[in-house]
């Protein structure tokens, strides 16, 4: 059964909105066309120990994010376990930005009826799977039987209960159903409760995913066979409207600093990964082994493009599970500051 605690993250969700159109150009003032100033702002940034986050951890640990923010931006930082806590951090204000899931952006949008939050730029692609015991080789072999995702109304959380609906397996968010699904609070805690035999598989990100294979266990689904072209969004960029208002600017060197951190990703993923295992070591007290995330390396995407129609697909999971309610909220999506970082590299403009 999950806990009280965790039955009262899902709660905000349940009389969330649906994101019909996902997507307007700017719902802030952010296309003002401000020119950075001298004026010394903090910038409080949230990230997870999870390897769809490396750009953000390559933006931290090798110093990309200080250098494109600039001398007058102090950068400071906070490690979440799971979407649903930063977006409560967002909602009480102890962060201004934080990569995260598609589906507590989406929360966190809703909740606050398209006023709190804007999506600002993608990070991630694909890198989630649904891993299991090897006895268990069909949906229907895990009826009567407990899975873990990362926290109950995350994205992983909604796509192991999406899928499961899909195959006629129920669930409830007290742990019930034909499928007893167990969240968090945290991947690694659900990777121990894996080894340890307290469930027979869960859906996590990498590189928790590889770390369960690596425990004996076997890809029963990997997400991006359940989508067109195997692309779907795993990590956004989600800032808080105000922040985006007041700092247009600091947003566009964050901007900056994420795809900066991308290209080195690309450039050196050796080097790369070695950076994202210190990362995550640093920001979780887990040591995540170097081999483990080049592994991880290769079901991901790191991209800027935050994939806005895979997120309005997301959306319609949640209310097939009723997690969401299907009342259209539009512009979840700020890009004007992206698409200046773009065109000053001389890339394409992204659309949502």
């Amino acid at each position: 059964m999950s806990s009280p605690r965790r039955i009262r993250l899902l709660v905000p969700l349940l009389a969330l909105a649906v994101v019909a159109a996902a997507c307007g150009s700017s719902g802030s003032k952010s296309g003002s066309g401000k020119k950075a100033s001298n004026e010394k702002v903090t910038l409080r940034l949230g990230y997870f120990g999870n390897v769809t986050h490396a750009p953000a951890i390559v933006g931290l640990q090798d110093g990309i994010f200080a250098k494109d923010l600039g001398s007058n931006v102090t950068l400071k930082t906070s490690v979440f376990a799971a979407g649903p806590a930063a977006g409560e951090a967002i909602f009480a204000k102890s962060i201004d930005a934080t990569f995260v899931g598609p589906n507590p952006a989406i929360n966190a949008y809703a909740k606050s009826n398209g006023s709190a939050i804007r999506i600002v730029a993608g990070t991630a692609s694909g890198g989630a799977f649904f891993v299991v015991n090897k006895d268990i080789k069909t949906a229907a072999d895990l009826k009567g039987k407990k899975v873990g995702s990362p926290s109950l109304g995350n994205t992983q959380d909604v796509a192991l209960r999406y899928w499961l609906k899909q195959k006629g397996l129920s669930t409830d968010v007290n742990g019930g159903g034909d499928v007893h699904v167990v969240p968090g609070p945290d991947n690694g805690t659900v990777v121990t409760e894996f080894q340890t035999g307290s469930i027979v598989g869960a859906w996590l990100p990498e590189p928790y995913a590889s770390k369960m294979i690596a425990a004996g266990g076997h890809v029963l689904v990997d997400e991006a066979s359940l989508w067109p072209g195997g692309k779907y969004v795993t990590t956004v960029l989600m800032v808080r409207t105000a922040f985006l208002n007041a700092h247009p600017d600091v947003v566009q060197n964050l901007i900056k600093g994420l795809s900066d951190s991308i290209d080195k990703i690309a450039s050196d993923p050796t080097a790369a990964a070695t950076t994202v295992s210190d990362g995550i070591d640093k920001a979780t007290g887990k040591p995540i082994d170097v081999a483990l995330v080049t592994k991880s390396f290769k079901s991901i995407t790191f991209t800027l493009d935050p994939l806005a129609s895979t997120l309005k697909t997301d959306v319609d999971h949640a209310v097939a599970l009723g997690v969401l309610t299907a009342t259209p909220i539009p512009n979840i999506f700020d890009l004007t500051q992206l698409n200046k970082v773009l065109s000053g590299e001389g890339k394409p403009a992204v659309s949502s």
